[in-house]
């Protein structure tokens, strides 16, 4: 899951070289770069690829500390 996360990421950012430099420690706005509509481009594209659903009321911006965190919470919605 985590490699998926990172390719989307790349993606949006139209930067295949994060490919290479982003890993499971890796900050989705530091390291990332995520700007606030990329971050919503980014979760509308992780709730189609994962088929789940974000509630926006209850999303912590903690879940974005690193791409490992991220997955665990979208594992977390899948059950």
């Amino acid at each position: 899951m985590q490699q998926k996360i990172i390719e989307i990421i790349a993606e949006i950012k139209e930067e295949p070289g994060l490919l290479q430099t982003l890993d499971g420690a890796s900050d989705l706005t530091l390291d990332a770069a995520l700007d606030s509509l990329q971050i919503i481009n980014f979760i509308l594209r992780i709730e189609e690829e994962f088929d789940v659903e974000v509630d926006f009321d209850t999303f912590d911006l903690e879940h974005l500390k690193s791409i490992e965190r991220f997955s665990s919470y979208v594992a977390g919605l899948a059950v």
